[in-house]
């Protein structure tokens, strides 16, 4: 009997070793599907610092333009500033033509120049082509601002909704 168990217990032990090849193979390494996906997973890590490391130093960039403009476009770009961030937070802030400007994907989608700058007498907040704006056959892409206030930062704040969706 004690022969019995023993056969009993090498069958055991042998389906074990069996069970454990199979699966000792991933446990000495990982398999390559394994190795892909956390090469992907390593990548899309990588990628989303460089994002956050573009979003910053865009963010940076774009406050230190507005911190150059004279009043009121300073004003206005501070309060545009706000309203694009809480209107389409996906969008990054970055430099455009030496104006602040937010893009999607490396693509500007609206933008602000000062007067001042461009000897107008209005600043301007427009849309690029990569704005979905289209509406019909025509559509505005670009808006004189002489100021802000609310009812015109509520119509800026629909159409940032609307151009990134």
């Amino acid at each position: 009997m004690n022969q019995g168990k023993s056969t009993t217990k090498k069958t055991a032990q042998k389906s074990a070793k069996e069970s454990t090849t199979a699966i000792g193979k991933t446990s000495k390494g990982f398999t390559d599907e394994e190795r892909a996906a956390m090469k992907e997973r390593a990548q899309e890590l990588k990628a989303a610092a460089r994002a956050d490391k573009d979003k910053a130093d865009g963010e940076s960039a774009v406050l230190a333009k507005i911190a150059e403009m004279q009043e009121p476009d300073r004003a206005m770009a501070r309060r545009l500033h706000a309203i694009i961030k809480a209107s389409a937070p996906a969008l990054s802030p970055t430099t455009w033509y030496g104006m602040p400007a937010y893009a999607r994907d490396g693509k500007v989608i609206c933008f602000f120049q000062s007067a001042q700058k461009f000897k107008s007498r209005y600043a301007t907040f427009g849309f690029s082509d990569k704005a979905n704006l289209d509406e019909g056959a025509m559509w505005p892409t670009a808006f004189a601002l002489k100021e802000l206030i609310a009812s015109e930062e509520a119509r800026i704040a629909a159409l940032v909704k609307k151009a990134v969706s």
